[in-house]
């Protein structure tokens, strides 16, 4: 199943694979972990059955991951943000064995299921792995998408550039189980940051002259906030990649700015479909291709489908999303120029103001140059009278008084926004951001104000 990966492992055997903190393994020491293994899983039977990876990034949950791949086993990654949800989501894959790579003892455990899914039937009979990813379930329960990873690793067989990554995004997440194959694919290293702060993110790109980062346009915000790039030297970077969430236009321009030597790129994928091939118009333009080989994508009605080779075989929870041509709704809003397109928000966060459109994204874009203003999340909130006002969710760099907060804000947007545009309403809040550095805008512990 792997061997073409294998193979690339072993050419590269004494380049760096692995970093976690100061400690590097590199590409020979992988392949025989990952060897080591294959030898356990196989020892416990474990071929073609629904397996979860509890863990981080680290030598020993990359090589669990790949054994199991490679002995057709269908994976459900559950990072330690999810842990939460561990329990419904070990439920609703039916996972059959749990490991838990970073432990010393007990690293497999059976859990006395037997997973019968259609979905699992079919990969079963093919010989082909799989993939379970859980949406956030931000906007109601948490889908399982189900994909044969063979259709994901198919792309990676193409060399392609090799980079120093930091991976950020986690295993559970679409866009970091592509970054860490892309590394892997290419004789990159994977490079894992102690903390997920400003702070261990510069570190770690110093200490292994990290060249590419993934990341979400909410922690590239919060790093410039901390003038971490100021106090590092991150003159390693070569490329910025940001996607998850819609990018500010005010973030993107400060980005630039921070790093005018540093390609940026908006990516874009989903769970449902995988990690499309992305081109910017330039480093500080919102205006972006998507698609490539093995995607078609076309705009209803001012919403952006997608059909994909790689897509899902479907959710394990939920109705088939798939229209009778094999196109995806992935809800984004997106205006067109030519070949080039800029995704402007969700459908479902438009906020309707006396039957007058509100777009978050551009709410935000303003607030976010309003002095004092870390971070913002803009939504909708019913209304008797205008059916909707629109509510701002904010946090401050200094604490400073409401009311004087308010008059100040409706000051700045007066010239900058439609009346019926200006936030109606103003929360404060210690934090806008979910622990995947993706922006939440419906935040709790509020202290509301009226604006």
């Amino acid at each position: 199943m792997l061997d073409w990966l294998f193979d690339r492992m072993r050419e590269a055997a004494k380049l760096p694979a692995i970093a976690v903190g100061e400690q590097v393994f590199d590409y020979r020491a992988l392949t025989d972990r990952i060897a080591d293994w294959e030898r356990r899983l196989a020892d416990s039977g474990i071929t073609g059955k629904v397996v979860s990876i509890e863990a981080e990034y680290g030598a020993d949950s990359v090589a669990a991951f790949l054994a199991a791949t490679n002995a057709s086993n269908i994976i459900v990654p559950i990072s330690h943000a999810s842990r939460a949800h561990a329990d419904d989501f070990l439920a609703i894959a039916e996972v059959e064995y749990r490991i838990f790579p970073e432990r010393r003892d007990g690293n497999i455990a059976a859990t006395g299921r037997v997973a019968s899914h259609d979905f699992y039937a079919t990969l079963r009979r093919s010989g082909a792995p799989g993939l379970v990813l859980f949406s956030s379930g931000s906007t109601g329960k948490h889908k399982a998408a189900v994909h044969d990873l063979s259709a994901l690793l198919r792309k990676f067989t193409v060399r392609r550039h090799c980079y120093r990554t930091l991976v950020f995004l986690q295993l559970d997440h679409i866009g970091g189980v592509n970054t860490l194959l892309y590394t892997l694919a290419n004789g990159g290293a994977v490079v894992v940051s102690e903390g997920r702060t400003p702070r261990a993110v510069a570190e770690a790109i110093v200490r292994h002259r990290v060249e590419l980062l993934p990341t979400s346009p909410t922690f590239l915000n919060l790093l410039l906030l901390s003038e971490e790039h100021l106090r590092n030297d991150l003159s390693s970077l070569k490329l910025i990649t940001y996607g998850t969430e819609p990018m500010a236009e005010i973030t993107l321009k400060k980005t630039h700015a921070a790093f005018p030597g540093v390609r940026l790129l908006q990516t874009y994928g989903l769970s449902e479909l995988g990690i499309l091939r992305s081109q910017s118009r330039g480093s500080d333009s919102l205006w972006m291709r998507v698609g490539g080989e093995g995607y078609e994508t076309k705009i209803v009605d001012g919403r952006l489908f997608i059909k994909a080779q790689s897509a899902m075989l479907g959710y394990l929870n939920a109705p088939s999303p798939f229209d009778a041509d094999g196109f995806f709704d992935t809800g984004d809003l997106a205006e067109v120029d030519g070949e080039w397109l800029r995704i402007v928000g969700r459908k479902s966060e438009v906020i309707n103001v006396g039957g007058n459109k509100v777009f978050p994204l551009e709410v935000e874009n303003t607030l976010l140059g309003l002095d004092n203003v870390e971070d913002v999340a803009v939504r909708g909130e019913p209304n008797p009278l205008t059916g909707q006002i629109v509510m701002a969710t904010i946090t401050l760099i200094h604490d400073e008084d409401p009311a004087r907060f308010k008059t100040r804000m409706r000051l700045y947007c007066l010239d900058k926004l439609a009346t019926y545009k200006i936030p109606a309403k103003v929360r404060f809040v210690g934090s806008v951001h979910s622990e995947r550095f993706k922006k939440v805008r419906a935040a709790a512990s509020p202290m509301d104000t009226q604006a």
